[in-house]
């Protein structure tokens, strides 16, 4: 530490101690008191997004009306009629992704699959998200497949 004095209006001299801002062996060159930029959270991306949010509402654990802006076209109307039967709901085990997967056709569309499953029952769930003038992805269409006793294959919504 090097100490300088200086002298005031007043005419006494003051000892000012000019150190280091940081720790001997300190690599980091912000003074005490610095602040970091505070993180972003991270996102997953749109389409693991909209699998999940596919997954709580067609298992019956939300009710369909969250998805009210998050819907394009008739993907809605569909919703309100498929989701009523919980077409993802089993018996014991809350379903969960296996996989999701994206493909981007052109800017501004994907088309996801993902695997679903509860227990040892898996079922597939496919859809297509389009991006707005806003920049928002809504859900524009759901294809559910894999059997199920007393169900057909295939059912689109």
């Amino acid at each position: 530490m090097n100490r300088t004095g200086t002298t005031n209006p007043t005419g006494t001299t003051r000892t000012r101690t000019t150190a280091a801002a940081r720790p001997p062996g300190r690599r980091d060159q912000r003074g005490p008191g610095a602040v970091s930029p505070p993180r972003r959270p991270h996102l997953p991306p749109p389409h693991e997004l909209f699998a999940e949010r596919l997954l709580a509402v067609l298992s019956g654990h939300r009710p369909v009306h969250w998805m009210l802006g998050q819907t394009i076209g008739e993907a809605y109307e569909q919703l309100v009629r498929l989701a009523p039967g919980t077409p993802l709901r089993a018996r014991g085990a809350r379903p969960v992704i296996r996989t999701c997967r994206a493909f981007q056709p052109r800017p501004g569309a994907v088309e996801a699959a993902a695997s679903i499953s509860a227990g040892d029952q898996v079922r597939a769930m496919a859809f297509r998200l389009e991006q707005g003038a806003d920049l928002r992805w809504r859900c524009a269409a759901v294809e559910l497949g894999g059997e199920r006793t007393g169900e057909r294959s295939g059912e689109r919504i």
